[in-house]
């Protein structure tokens, strides 16, 4: 059985399509084409445009699905209930963490003490990015829905903003192990950000069972990066048939437990 799954893997190497650009392209059953595109929610100048061949599958699709439309100008973060000071939520020794990159990016801790932990992960991860040059304007998933819009491609999503918004809150400990993480890997960050822009512009990867430096604990993964993946492999097997492009968070198509190794896993059942 191992010697067949080899075989099986050898086979699909040899016929798998390589793009210029991170993606691969899966077959369900009942003529359901997906061509998923590892995104970036946030991108340099040199990722736009996006390459010819990859507007002209999005013109051909039936329809994008995104994790999320993004496109749009509210905010999901607007009128979050306030949280109890850090100081009572964090140890000195987070504290003094938190503090060191706060200065690192000339931010005051005053604008984050009665925000929940998650949501500080979020603002000094999207604050990390755009000093490495990171634009939203030039995320993969953006740009994808302004060219679908303009083809009048229909838009799907997977989750939407609401579900992503939940799935946040009900973090234990108002995601206080999602604010250490960052703390804890935030150079691991930087370079993992440098990594997935280089797969746009210079050279996508070969293996989606890659190896790619941890930013998660098992836990926060499971919830974060495995269970959703789950859940958009149940969404996908649920279209009707059809052609799609799929722009999922480049971190769900590689590593452990992504996304086209469970949806081949599925359909081997």
């Amino acid at each position: 059985m191992a010697l067949f799954h080899r075989l099986k893997n050898v086979v699909r190497a040899l016929f798998t399509r390589r793009y210029s650009w991170p993606a691969q392209d899966i077959v369900l059953p009942g003529n359901r084409i997906l061509h998923l595109v590892g995104s970036i929610h946030m991108g340099t100048h040199g990722m736009s445009p996006l390459p010819g061949a990859l507007l002209q599958k999005l013109r051909e699709a039936d329809a994008l699905i995104v994790e999320a439309d993004v496109a749009g100008s509210d905010s999901p973060f607007d009128n979050l209930p306030p949280a109890a000071p850090l100081e009572q939520r964090l140890s000195a020794e987070w504290l003094g963490k938190l503090d060191t990159i706060l200065q690192t990016l000339s931010l005051p801790r005053d604008e984050f003490d009665d925000r929940p932990a998650w949501h500080i992960a979020l603002v000094l991860q999207a604050t990390q990015a755009q000093r490495l040059g990171l634009r939203p304007e030039y995320g993969i998933d953006y740009q994808l829905l302004r060219a679908a819009q303009q083809y009048q491609v229909a838009i799907m999503e997977l989750e939407g903003t609401t579900s992503q918004l939940d799935i946040l809150r009900e973090l234990p400990d108002e995601g206080n192990e999602l604010l250490q993480d960052t703390l804890t890997h935030w150079h691991d960050n930087a370079r993992l950000l440098q990594v997935m822009i280089s797969w746009w512009l210079e050279n996508p990867p070969a293996d989606d069972q890659m190896a790619l430096p941890s930013t998660f604990s098992q836990p926060l993964h499971d919830v974060l990066m495995y269970q959703r993946n789950q859940a958009w492999c149940e969404r996908l097997f649920a279209l009707p048939p059809g052609r799609y492009v799929v722009a999922a968070g480049a971190l769900h198509l590689y590593g452990d437990g992504n996304l086209p190794s469970l949806l081949r896993e599925k359909m081997a059942q």
